[in-house]
């Protein structure tokens, strides 16, 4: 429910999650993060595995986590906190939701999606993220040039991610930095570890 997110915090950054004070209004990135850097941002951050490592390899970009369930939010805030990270920030809400109507436009240098579910019943793919609108959700909070990285082990939303992409003229396919690729997530690690194969592919705006 929307009073979950509406919780007053008179310290901004004394938790790494962020409680919205509205869900129609705009985000403030200067009420999210001490330092104005360069932003990226994880759609479906899990546990926060990658993330929480990638802002320690990166201190000078600011780092968002997207997650609806509370639990996993707490795991980021526990991490974040176990490494001071001052870069690290959560916020609960649905990814889509955000994008379109709280984040302020262009201002993403990357979008991080990491096996997000996959909905494998036919019936059930429209909850998928990534779909056919999803490139302009994408195309409005990222910066000219930002990046769009994906990961999934399954092969036909992956297929799916790849036609989506690949039909909006706006991007062009580009490679996962080798960097990028080795700071894995908490599926991933299980999924390698099985003998499954991490399908990855990454988008740039114009």
């Amino acid at each position: 429910m929307l009073s979950n997110f509406m919780v007053p915090n008179s310290n901004p950054f004394a938790d790494l999650i962020y409680p919205l004070g509205s869900v129609t209004e705009r985000i403030n990135l200067a009420d999210l993060f001490p330092i104005a850097q360069p932003l990226e941002i994880e759609l479906g951050c899990g546990d926060a595995s990658f993330l929480a490592e990638y802002a320690r390899q990166h201190p000078e970009i600011n780092l968002l986590g997207v997650e609806r369930l509370l639990g996993r939010l707490r795991k980021l805030n526990r991490k974040g906190q176990r490494q001071g990270a001052t870069n690290l920030r959560g916020v609960r809400i649905e990814s889509a939701y955000l994008l379109e109507f709280l984040l302020p436009s262009g201002v993403a240098r990357a979008l991080h999606i990491y096996f997000p579910d996959p909905w494998p019943k036919k019936k059930h793919r429209k909850h998928r993220l990534i779909n056919d609108r999803f490139p302009c959700l994408a195309w409005q909070a990222l910066a000219p040039g930002g990046v769009v990285y994906l990961r999934t082990d399954d092969e036909d939303y992956f297929g799916q991610m790849s036609a989506v992409f690949t039909a909006d003229t706006r991007f062009r396919s580009s490679p996962t930095r080798l960097d990028l690729a080795a700071v894995l997530t908490d599926f991933e690690r299980e999924f390698n570890a099985r003998g499954i194969a991490t399908r990855r592919a990454a988008y740039q705006r114009d």
